[in-house]
C-alpha cells in the first residue's frame, strides 16, 4: 500500500479518462480472470488446465493479428502456432479427446472441463495482457499502480463471499496462512515484474517470454500433486513452450 500511494501521487495529476478505463479494465479482467483459473483447477487437473491456459493467449494473439490487424505473419511464427496447437492436443489427451467428445455429457471426463476452463483462461490472459501492456507502455501508469488496483477490487469483490462464509474461513486458515502468504507475495511480486518488463521491451516478446512457466507447471502437476501422464504432459508443454517462443521470433 505504501508504494501505491507513492505511484497514484505521481499518477493523480496527470490521470485521464483513458487511464482510468485502462485501471477498470484490469480490475474487471483479473477478477474474470482469476475466478475461472480456479474453477478450472477444481475440475481439472493443473497439468492440463495450467500449460493450456498459458498456452492459449499467445495463440488469440497470433489470430487476431491476421484478422484484426492485417498482420502476414513469418514462417516462424506459423509453425510456432501449429507447434502450440499440437502441444495443446497432445496435453488434452489426443485422441483420449475425441473419445471423450463422443460421450454424453454426463460421462465425460475432466480432460473436456481441463480443455474448456483453460480456453477460457487463455482468451482472458490475452485481454488482460493487451489492456495492462497499454497502460503501462503507452499511458504511463505505474506497474506497481496497476497491479495494487487491481488486487485491491478483488479483494472487495471476494469479500462479502469470505463473510457470508466466516466459518470455512476461520477453519481453513490456521491450515494453509503459509500457502496463502506465498500466494500474496509470489503473484504480486511476479506479475508487477512482468508490467515493468513490458515498459522496456514489445508486449509481443513479453507475453510469449513468460509462458515458460508452463513447464513448471506441468512438472509440478504431474508430479507433485500426483497427477499422473508425466512424460506426456511434459512434451506437450515443450512443444508449447517452443510454439510460443516461435511467435515471439516471428
Amino acid at each position: 500500500m505504501p508504494l501505491a500511494l507513492f505511484a497514484l501521487r505521481d499518477f493523480a495529476p496527470r490521470a485521464s479518462t483513458a487511464a482510468l478505463l485502462a485501471l477498470a479494465g484490469t480490475c474487471m479482467l483479473h477478477a474474470l480472470y482469476s475466478e475461472c483459473l480456479q474453477r478450472g483447477y477444481r475440475a481439472a487437473d493443473l497439468s492440463v488446465v495450467y500449460p493450456i491456459a498459458r498456452g492459449t493467449g499467445p495463440l488469440v494473439s497470433f489470430v487476431g493479428a491476421i484478422f484484426v490487424l492485417d498482420e502476414h505473419p513469418t514462417l516462424i511464427a506459423t509453425a510456432g502456432a501449429l507447434l502450440v496447437v499440437a502441444g495443446v492436443l497432445v496435453l488434452a489427451g489426443g485422441r483420449r479427446l475425441w473419445h471423450e467428445l463422443q460421450k454424453p455429457r454426463a460421462e465425460r471426463g475432466t480432460v473436456v472441463a481441463g480443455l474448456y476452463w483453460g480456453g477460457l483462461t487463455g482468451l482472458l490472459i490475452a485481454a488482460y495482457t493487451l489492456n495492462d501492456g497499454y497502460a503501462v507502455k503507452v499511458l504511463l501508469i505505474s506497474p506497481l499502480l496497476v497491479d495494487y488496483v487491481g488486487n485491491l477490487f478483488r479483494s472487495l469483490v471476494l469479500a462479502p463471499r469470505a463473510l457470508r462464509d466466516h466459518a470455512t474461513v476461520a477453519r481453513e486458515f490456521p491450515r494453509y496462512w503459509r500457502e496463502a502468504l506465498g500466494v500474496a507475495i509470489l503473484g504480486p511480486a511476479g506479475y508487477i515484474l512482468v508490467l515493468y518488463a513490458m515498459t522496456m521491451a514489445p508486449v509481443s516478446h513479453v507475453a510469449p517470454a513468460r509462458e515458460m512457466s508452463m513447464m513448471i507447471g506441468a512438472w509440478f502437476g504431474a508430479r507433485l500433486l500426483g497427477e499422473g501422464h508425466t512424460l506426456p504432459r511434459l512434451i506437450a508443454a515443450g512443444l508449447i513452450v517452443i510454439g510460443v517462443g516461435a511467435l515471439a521470433l516471428g
